[in-house]
């Protein structure tokens, strides 16, 4: 799967209720919890976001409680990645769970600013920073979370393997 946009960089410990306050928790609608991503950080987040564009983050992203609405927020905004030096283990699996590519590279991190223009290719497991030229090396997702992703999720994977 190959993915491209500009970087929208954050800090580390980036928790659930920073990705979508608990407020407005009472909804599923991706667009509506879109509104609200990374609100307290970024009021105006999802007005600047482009479809494909990427989340870079430091340490711990998506630390905090298990709400599986924070991966659907982020993808609600276009984001069609977060790239982070590592991610809260619940996270992670709410994220592959919801079809949001998550990646783990603390080199890329480091040296891809808010702005850049990044490609991904989570097959051969390539992060570029098309800005700079650098490019890093991480682990590709393996097949069965490749093809949960690329279905848009564990449910829509589910399905498609009970339809044949």
């Amino acid at each position: 799967m190959e993915i491209s946009g500009k970087a929208h960089k954050f800090g580390r410990d980036i928790d659930t209720d920073i990705i979508i306050p608990a407020p407005y928790l009472t909804t599923f609608d991706p667009d509506e919890l879109a509104a609200h991503c990374m609100e307290p950080l970024a009021p105006d987040f999802n007005e600047r976001v482009e479809a494909g564009d990427i989340i870079v983050a430091d340490e711990n992203f998506g630390c905090g409680s298990s709400r599986e609405h924070a991966p659907v927020a982020i993808k609600g905004t276009g984001i069609s990645a977060v790239v982070a030096k590592s991610f809260a283990r619940i996270f992670f699996r709410n994220a592959i769970n919801t079809g949001l590519p998550i990646l783990e590279s603390p080199e890329a991190v480091d040296a891809i600013n808010a702005g850049d223009q990044v490609k991904i290719d989570t097959t051969a497991g390539v992060i570029t920073n098309v800005t700079t030229g650098k490019v890093f090396k991480v682990a590709p997702f393996p097949e069965f979370l490749a093809g949960v992703v690329e279905a848009g999720g564990l449910i829509e994977y589910t399905k498609r393997k009970v339809a044949g």
